[in-house]
């Protein structure tokens, strides 16, 4: 059985009177892809935001692997977790190989060490080499894409957060590095909470699958159990809009 990466304990989230999150309790497991899918305003990109700290829960609490976060001390807990958002989220004054290095040099590698590591998880999601002194706005959607992977595995961490990361590619790019994706995890098994809004996607990439509405949990469960057995027609309803 795999232990929790993340446990969300009675997570609520208000903005004034505006509910986002109720009382939402879930656990991620530890070398599993689990995805959070619902449409816009469900409450599952606040609930990732809470993982990192972006955002803070207005009552309950976050344990990720067996320790409760301590929102005072937030850059302990970052260096488990990489993080990657729509659109890559690439500082443009820097080129492919300083963004991707980043938090490495800021973390006193040696440049043979950041050298090895980069290389590695350049060959890991199939990004050329030859990209690598390029300047962020030289580089199509689908390679800022991969660019960002790899800043958020730099670090090897045990955790990956992706918040819609490829839902601004095209059909065909967006099917490349979902492929990618799934390669990656093999070759370098971790925790991965990836929000999305298409369930076609979360079916393809996930092992787990937990469908928010509302800023509640509607079902959560292995992919398979998902697609056997929806819990209503909500969830029903995303699934059908997966097509064959």
């Amino acid at each position: 059985m795999s232990q929790s990466a993340i446990k969300f304990k009675s997570i609520s989230k208000k903005y004034g009177e505006t509910t986002v999150l109720s009382s939402v309790d879930l656990e991620i497991n530890d070398g599993e892809t689990t995805a959070l899918v619902g449409e816009s305003g469900s409450g599952k990109t606040t609930l990732l935001q809470i993982v990192n700290g972006l955002t803070l829960p207005t009552t309950g609490s976050v344990e990720v692997f067996g320790e409760e976060i301590d929102y005072e001390n937030l850059p302990k807990l970052r260096k488990k977790m990489g993080y990657a958002v729509q659109g890559g989220g690439l500082f443009p004054h820097m080129t492919v190989y300083e963004n991707i290095t980043v938090m490495a040099k800021l973390g006193g590698w040696s440049d043979e060490k950041l050298s090895v590591r980069a290389h590695h998880v350049v060959e890991l999601v199939n990004l050329k080499k030859e990209l690598l002194e390029r300047f962020p706005h030289k580089l199509s959607g689908g390679q800022q894409q991969r660019v960002s992977l790899c800043r958020a595995m730099m670090l090897n961490p045990p955790l990956l957060l992706l918040d819609e990361p490829f839902s601004a590619l095209d059909p065909i790019t967006k099917s490349h590095i979902h492929d990618e994706f799934l390669k990656l995890q093999k070759a370098e098994s971790r925790a991965i909470l990836i929000v999305s809004h298409d369930m076609a996607e979360a079916v393809k990439l996930a092992d787990n699958i937990v469908v928010l509405k509302d800023g509640k949990i509607l079902q959560a469960g292995k992919v398979d159990e998902i697609v056997n057995g929806p819990a209503n027609d909500y969830v029903a309803g995303l699934l059908a809009s997966t097509g064959d």
